[in-house]
């Protein structure tokens, strides 16, 4: 690192394995353990009990909050938020009896998606850019992107901007709203944000 990045902050209690990577200034704090095949970006923060597998992929400035454990076949791109005690699951049908290590689905969560507290993301389904996953949803499908999504299981009640403000918008057809926190104009078109 030159003197000019920002230094990573590994709390004392934190456990980082051999040959994990982990770029400038990012903030990991107590009781983490992130294995030694993770890659996390500059600028993030994992926060109190967090777990990181090795086959896992955390883009730049991406927050998991507390008691959060990202598992093997996981991918958060850039901007994520994981919120507190959310959930990853790696094996569709799991059963303690039976070794399903080479049936890992993989999930992968687009820039700048909200992944509220509480929720499940079941293996295998990719959550859209800018989405939004409501507190202790449960999501076993794909979501496209700037999606909100609530329930159990997750089903779509409208749409979210860029900034995380809902846009008056119908969930289908076609329609066009601004960002109330934003100004900016966004187009549904066909079932999809423009």
């Amino acid at each position: 690192m030159s003197g000019s990045e920002p230094e990573v902050f590994i709390h004392e209690s934190a456990i980082i394995d051999d040959g994990a990577t982990i770029g400038s200034g990012t903030r990991i704090w107590h009781f983490v353990h992130v294995c030694g095949g993770a890659r996390i970006g500059t600028g993030c923060s994992l926060g109190q009990n967090v777990y990181v597998g090795n086959r896992v992929s955390i883009g730049n400035n991406v927050k998991i909050q507390n008691n959060v454990s990202v598992y093997d076949n996981v991918t958060l791109e850039d901007d994520v938020f994981c919120g507190p005690s959310m959930v990853f699951t790696n094996v569709y049908n799991p059963r303690s009896a039976v070794s399903r290590k080479d049936d890992y689905r993989d999930t992968v969560v687009r820039k700048g998606a909200t992944l509220g507290a509480n929720c499940t993301i079941v293996c295998g389904v990719e959550i859209g850019e800018h989405a939004f996953i409501g507190a202790g949803a449960t999501v076993n499908r794909s979501v496209p992107p700037h999606a909100l999504m609530v329930g159990v299981p997750a089903r779509q009640i409208g749409w979210m901007s860029e900034a995380g403000e809902r846009l008056d918008l119908p969930v289908e057809g076609d329609g066009q709203a601004e960002c109330p926190g934003t100004g900016r104009s966004y187009r549904l078109v066909a079932g999809r944000i423009c």
